[in-house]
């Protein structure tokens, strides 16, 4: 398992799993966010939350919708000759 793992949840946050200890999460002033001891956290991606930039589950009241998924890999590319 990768140290991070970020997973866009379906119509709502961007969760965010794993040693939470190799992140850094600043503000736009650069100015850390406290991240001990938690396991997760949930960013908010419908911009509705009380708690920027982490999700309060405004989402599910806001008719916040995003179901994109990652791309498909292609065929293989056949070497050159």
């Amino acid at each position: 398992m990768a140290a991070i793992k970020i997973t866009a949840k379906k119509s709502g946050p961007l969760r965010v799993e794993g040693d939470l200890t190799q992140l850094e999460l600043t503000d736009f002033e650069g100015n850390p966010y406290d991240l001990t001891g938690k396991p997760g956290i949930s960013l908010c991606r419908c911009g509705h939350s009380a708690n920027k930039p982490f999700c309060d589950g405004s989402h599910k009241t806001s008719g916040f919708v995003a179901e994109e998924t990652a791309p498909k890999p292609g065929p293989p590319v056949p070497p050159s000759s």
